[in-house]
């Protein structure tokens, strides 16, 4: 059996995922600083029901922040609204219709976001 030198640790139960590129643990991982904004830079706001059992979702797309400042901007915009929410690849999702409430603290965060969707 062969073992390729390219080959390392995915997973460990000492300090969980590995990064395959510098592996080290996920957490510290070093090559993570230099990956780009997911975002074009345009803010859209939406809201959506559809595949959620009729339940509403405003959706915030197009941030140009790296992980950390995206899920910081999605706890401060969760709070302000007084509901729930993740960030899943690269939107923050926020329950319920909050779309005029999320566009107003944008604004004041410095963003210029747009309304999408009708």
């Amino acid at each position: 059996m062969k073992h390729s030198s390219s080959s390392g640790l995915v997973y460990s139960t000492e300090t969980g995922r590995m990064c395959p590129d510098c592996r080290q643990p996920v957490a510290q991982c070093s090559c993570k600083a230099k990956a780009a904004p997911v975002g074009d830079g345009v803010v859209r706001v939406s809201r959506q029901t559809k595949g959620r059992g009729g339940k509403c979702v405003t959706l915030v797309k197009g941030l140009a922040l790296d992980t950390a400042a995206l899920s910081a901007l999605g706890k401060q915009l969760r709070s302000a609204c007084g509901s729930g929410g993740t960030v899943k690849d690269g939107v923050i999702e926020v329950q319920g219709d909050h779309c005029d409430l999320i566009m107003e603290t944008l604004t004041k965060l410095g963003h210029q976001p747009k309304r999408a969707g009708g």
